[in-house]
């Protein structure tokens, strides 16, 4: 090398020692901040909307569509509910994907099956889309949610007979195969993200802030009402109990959830109380037996509401 050349090049060496990239370092908004002692912030924008969005779009959805007068929605056209589940078939998918961008670590399964996953949550949401907005717009016409589609009623009154077939139909996509397509994907994309967010373990034994604590109160009870109405209890505790395991193989390798995995602990545990709880104390209701006779007995409470609160609505 010429004597010009190392000149050249010792010059060019000065001058990015003097001007760093500017770039360098950076970092997600979400973590800014937090990178100097190495702890994953609590992700309190998602955490937030999330709540706020089920217990609005989809707790309120039936409330809506029982108060709002008829004169704003006729039973031909969607219902304000309707356009509450429209509203959180698209917020909950985007807030998944979000939430599943800030995983600590890679996680081992790729996009592909995250992908897949949100796109069977939004079928299996639509598909309750349409099956429970006909079923709450046959409440208004004297339809009870304690009873099977053929003891209703106004199904016995239905001719043709075979006219009862098409409405049982419509039940399943809405109660059984479109439950079954929401939410399994939905606990899915949740159990990939606990199973990413473990970090080197430093004793810090799950500290949350205050903001955490009043969401895992929240959240729970919401998971309550999902549990039970969604008739999910099987693919919940499925879930929760894979998590545990989770848990504890990464526990046997010194490594803990961050704020955010602690955060799905707690919440899924106290919802898992609050389940046997509920369970408790209908255990001996012989109407209820009737209209779950199973082995898994899990009261829907709209169904428990439409039983001994509201009558026939």
């Amino acid at each position: 090398m010429s004597a010009a050349t190392r000149k050249r090049a010792n010059k060019v060496q000065s001058q990015q020692s003097l001007h760093p990239r500017k770039d360098k370092g950076r970092v997600h908004p979400s973590a800014a901040g937090s990178l100097a002692d190495d702890v994953v912030p609590f992700h309190l924008d998602l955490w937030l909307t999330l709540t706020l969005e089920n217990w609005i779009l989809d707790f309120g959805r039936p409330i809506a569509m029982l108060w709002v007068p008829l004169e704003w929605s006729p039973l031909n056209m969607p219902s304000v509910g309707d356009y509450f589940h429209m509203a959180y078939n698209v917020i909950t998918p985007f807030c998944l994907l979000k939430l599943l961008e800030r995983c600590p670590r890679k996680l081992p399964l790729g996009s592909s099956v995250i992908y897949l996953a949100v796109i069977f949550f939004v079928m299996g949401a639509s598909l309750h889309l349409v099956g429970d907005s006909v079923n709450h717009r046959l409440i208004h016409s004297g339809y009870q949610n304690h009873l099977s589609v053929r003891d209703n009623p106004i199904m016995q009154k239905l001719q043709p007979e075979s006219l009862v077939d098409s409405f049982e139909l419509l039940y399943f996509y809405d109660e059984y195969l479109g439950h079954l397509m929401w939410y399994i994907p939905f606990f899915l994309c949740l159990v990939l993200y606990f199973g990413g967010c473990f970090v080197p373990d430093k004793g810090r034994g799950g500290r949350m802030p205050v903001s955490a604590w009043i969401l895992t109160i929240v959240s729970a009870v919401y998971n309550w009402y999902l549990v039970t109405e969604g008739q999910i209890f099987p693919l919940f505790l499925i879930s929760y109990a894979v998590m545990l395991l989770i848990f504890w193989y990464n526990k046997g390798n010194r490594e803990e959830p961050d704020v955010n995995g602690y955060f799905m602990l707690y919440s899924f545990g106290l919802t898992l109380l609050l389940v046997v709880t509920w369970v408790g104390y209908l255990w001996n209701d012989q109407a209820l037996r009737v209209r779950y006779p199973g082995l898994i007995y899990v009261p829907e409470p709209w169904t428990y509401y439409s039983l001994y609160k509201a009558g026939n609505y």
